[in-house]
């Protein structure tokens, strides 16, 4: 009797579980209203950050877009930007599409607008088109009458219509807006040396820190040599640091560093010969180090 009756509790349980499930999935599932942006999957996150850093690119409203960022509730929004652009690089992603998250992580970064845009001016003047004036001349006869002693002679009489008179106006320009570029701060090459390193062979290191020592994510840079040219950014690898950025060099090659930012450039950078105490021979790395003033 005791069996039959742990059995129905059972049995119970199950359909009662059923019964809720069902009710919960299918008669009356439950519906976000105006939920918070931190509680959407990673990817839609991805999603809504290339949406803030396009919104970003076209209007430069630093202020406005950190708030949107503020609604993911990432810990540190400018290494999860970064982060984004390094996986969408991995990807195969297009750089331009990749350029509006980098551009917002270094702007998020420095604390203004780096690379603000130009207006349109609008015209100046406009043609009035001129008025032309006409003559009318309307000719009259007075007629023969009997009482007249002699041959009448025609009388022309003269109708002008008034001159309208030819304005040549000059409108005066709207005043336009104007905004005035911000100068990019520059940085400056303060370290270069060279290290051994055979778990990193041939790695180029670089590290940007503001006048503060901080970090900063998003810094574009270009490296070119006799073969080719390659652009990355810094901020792509978090854990190494925000403003940490590597390229690995070939051996016999001489590289060019142009710093976007500032338009800083280093020239003739290569690797190094090491050797291991048991006759061992690889190329070594070198470290460059950037601050603004």
């Amino acid at each position: 009797m005791t069996r039959n009756s742990n059995l129905h509790i059972v049995f119970a349980l199950l359909i009662g579980l059923g019964i809720g499930v069902a009710y919960s999935w299918f008669l009356s599932p439950v519906t976000y209203v105006d939920a918070n942006p931190s509680i959407l999957r990673a990817d839609f996150k991805d999603q809504y950050r290339i949406v803030i850093a396009a919104s970003y690119n076209a209007n430069l409203d630093l202020a406005r877009a950190n708030a949107r960022l503020i609604l993911l509730g990432d810990a540190d929004p400018v290494g999860a930007l970064s982060a984004q652009a390094q996986r969408m690089l991995a990807a195969g992603e297009a750089f331009e599409k990749v350029r509006p998250l980098a551009q917002l992580a270094t702007d998020l970064q420095l604390g203004y607008v780096s690379n603000p845009n130009t207006p349109t001016p609008l015209p100046t003047s406009f043609s009035t088109p001129e008025v032309e004036s006409t003559v009318e001349v309307a000719e009259t006869i007075i007629p023969v009458t009997e009482e007249a002693q002699a041959t009448p002679i025609p009388t022309l009489f003269f109708e002008q219509t008034p001159l309208i008179p030819t304005f040549s106006e000059t409108i005066t320009p709207r005043p336009t807006s104007t905004i005035n570029p911000v100068i990019s701060i520059p940085f400056t090459l303060v370290g270069q040396e060279s290290f051994c390193d055979p778990s990193q062979p041939a790695l180029m290191q670089l590290m940007f820190i503001d006048s503060r020592r901080n970090q900063v994510a998003g810094v574009e840079i270009i490296a070119t040599w006799n073969q080719g040219e390659d652009r990355f950014f810094t901020g792509f690898k978090p854990e190494l640091g925000n403003g940490y950025a590597d390229f690995v060099m070939q051996a016999n090659t001489i590289y060019n560093i142009r710093v976007v930012t500032g338009g800083s450039l280093v020239q003739n950078i290569s690797a190094n010969t090491c050797t291991e105490p048991n006759g061992f021979q690889y190329l070594g790395g070198v470290l460059l180090t950037f601050q603004q003033p």
